[in-house]
């Protein structure tokens, strides 16, 4: 597993929107916006209201290779992105979890391989 930089934590954890990519056993990706925690551990849990009866939940169980990308606009005159984009694998859990009682027992967790980011540098004066 790899670690985050500083700037990459604070990143993630000052967002709470990305978009992760699975791919189907037809080797269709698909991509969908999820919620996410970063977790102490290095790890991201993702959770949903049916999670177990979802696509990207039946794509993982048959390739747990997954991407989630966090990014936003910072400026637009200038323009200013940034993003951190994590590529891992995927560990399907079902039980308690600490995501909140609304969502459903299945959690998905990225054990992150390689990340990349951009923009996180604050602009030279």
């Amino acid at each position: 597993m790899t670690g985050f930089s500083a700037a990459e934590l604070s990143y993630l954890r000052s967002q709470r929107l990305g978009r992760m990519a699975t791919v189907d056993p037809h080797g269709q990706p698909q991509a969908n916006p999820v919620g996410y925690r970063l977790q102490d551990d290095g790890t991201i849990l993702i959770g949903g209201y049916a999670m177990g009866t979802t696509k990207k939940w039946r794509n993982l169980r048959e390739n747990p290779r997954i991407a989630l990308v966090v990014d936003d606009i910072v400026s637009v005159d200038p323009w200013r992105v940034r993003g951190v984009d994590i590529r891992g694998e995927a560990e399907l859990l079902v039980g308690p979890h600490e995501l909140g009682p609304q969502l459903s027992a299945e959690v998905i967790r990225i054990h992150p391989e390689r990340v990349f980011s951009w923009g996180l540098e604050e602009p030279a004066p």
